[in-house]
């Protein structure tokens, strides 16, 4: 394919955007495109348009990008966007996401990528509730990063003490990441903030300074006023400078008014 030919197309699909009413058509056909590049766009836009009718073609091309696919998907573009169509399709079959989740190929970050959108689709399938944590319970040991924190956020979207508990194990037995503990403790305070408040302040004084930020920046994001009076308890009894920065920073970007009122007492 030309340049010139290659660029036509990805202008004819982006067009289609003003005309959704005629888009199902040309859309169908972009994913049967062979150029991975061609069908994410296509994908991404028959999410955007909310085309259920596409929801076969898809999951064809998922398929189809699966066949030797360091050739025909190197970075994964394709099956990224077609994961996160299906998923804003409301497609409850869980056979692609879990053919997504066991993928490995050349590109890492490609591959975690796709893992990660698998995972975050899979909650809203057609499975036995156990089943699906059983698969995110999987999903939090992977190798990589990015998976592990998705594997998090996934979890937190099935509210429930099963999920509060493998949480829980999870931020207690520790990740080389800090960060996947941070997601944990998010992910415990969206779930259940009050009961989760305690556990997630016993991380402030940890003796690894990144599970102390991790901890403090997990509680400025939560939506409760116990969350701002831990972080102000601490802030009152911290010794190190950079933890009380750490705080200040929490506090900051915290909604509840009484974050603001005590930031505003250091200034004056």
């Amino acid at each position: 394919m030309t340049k010139q030919a290659f660029e036509e197309k990805i202008a004819s699909i982006e067009s289609l955007r003003s005309s959704p009413q005629s888009a199902l058509e040309p859309i169908r056909k972009a994913l049967r495109d062979r150029n991975n590049f061609i069908c994410s766009k296509a994908a991404a836009l028959a999410g955007e348009l909310l085309l259920r009718e596409t929801i076969p073609d898809l999951v064809e091309a998922f398929e189809r990008f699966l066949k030797n696919p360091a050739k025909t998907d190197p970075q994964c573009w394709a099956k990224i966007a077609i994961v996160k169509a299906l998923k804003d399709l409301a497609h409850d079959d869980p056979a692609v996401y879990l053919r997504g989740i066991a993928h490995r190929q050349t590109f890492i970050d490609a591959e975690s990528t796709l893992r990660g959108a698998c995972a975050l689709a899979l909650v809203d399938c057609s499975l036995p509730r156990e089943t699906i944590l059983l698969h995110l319970a999987d999903i939090l040991a992977d190798p990589e990063m990015r998976v592990r924190i998705d594997g998090a956020r996934a979890i937190a979207q099935l509210p429930g003490q099963d999920a509060i508990l493998m949480l829980r194990v999870k931020a207690q037995a520790g990740d080389k990441e800090p960060a996947v503990i941070g997601q944990c403790l998010l992910s415990l305070l969206g779930i259940d903030p009050r009961a989760s408040i305690p556990f997630v302040a016993r991380f402030l004084t940890s003796a690894n300074e990144d599970l102390r930020f991790e901890a403090a920046a997990a509680l400025g994001e939560c939506p409760d006023l116990l969350a701002v009076e831990t972080l102000i308890a601490r802030w009152r009894v911290e010794r190190s400078v950079e933890m009380k920065r750490a705080i200040k920073l929490s506090l900051a970007v915290s909604r509840i008014p009484e974050a603001k009122e005590f930031l505003a007492t250091l200034r004056s």
